[in-house]
């Protein structure tokens, strides 16, 4: 399935599976975007069994987490460990950091939190499924502290300025693949993966993709670029 064109609607076609455990929170998430122009339900589990039986039959873009479920954290392991390509959104997240940072580190890609709106919580998806983060003001600045400290407990080693999602895609780069290809591995659009190539391009300042690729290998490693 992946992300489609839809028409009337200008953009790409986002299919959800979502995680939540309450009954008519779950239906009702269903409804809604089933309603909802740009969305659609791939399927709704309401624990981490169904979970594991959903992803083996439905394609879906992201994943949308109810915190609320017994044992979420699982459920994040397991989508990432067996749907390497799709995005995992947070929903219902609290704004602290006992939350927000391990769920970061889980490798969650959107966090919606318990006060949030409809259309942010759309907004979150689909900024989810184009491989960007989406979160409030108070949740970015947790990640950025975190990122800060974690910066300065490795002096010597130079930062890679990329995203996670455009860190993925110069993985992919280095390993041969054409934009084609890496479109259909991360289920996204080939235009989706040209402005990424060309925005790597620009932050690492190099002219070429396997540059880029080379570029992210040296910074990985801590070697200063020359």
């Amino acid at each position: 399935m992946g992300t489609t064109s839809s028409p009337g609607n200008q953009g790409t076609r986002v299919a959800l599976l979502i995680v939540a455990a309450i009954r008519f929170y779950r239906e009702g998430l269903a409804l809604f975007f089933h309603a909802r122009d740009g969305f659609e339900v791939a399927g709704t589990a309401a624990d981490v069994a169904s979970t594991v039986d959903l992803v083996d039959r439905v394609e879906f873009d992201v994943a949308l987490l109810d915190m609320a479920t017994p044992a979420a954290p699982t459920a994040i392991a397991l989508l990432r460990a067996v749907a390497p390509g799709r995005a995992i959104v947070a929903l219902g997240v609290r704004e602290d950091e006992d939350e927000v940072i391990p769920l970061a580190e889980a490798g969650v890609d959107g966090f919606v939190s318990r006060d949030a709106s409809l259309e942010e919580l759309c907004l979150a998806v689909r900024s989810a499924a184009e491989g960007e983060t989406q979160c409030s003001p108070r949740v970015a600045a947790m990640l950025a502290h975190r990122v800060a400290t974690l910066a300065r407990q490795l002096p010597d080693r130079a930062p890679i300025p990329l995203t996670r999602r455009q860190l993925e895609i110069v993985k992919l780069i280095d390993e041969g693949l054409p934009n084609k290809a890496i479109a259909q591995r991360l289920f996204i659009e080939v235009p989706t993966v040209k402005n990424h190539v060309h925005n790597i391009l620009q932050r690492l300042d190099v002219k070429h993709r396997q540059d880029a690729a080379l570029a992210v290998r040296r910074l990985s490693q801590g070697v200063l670029p020359s």
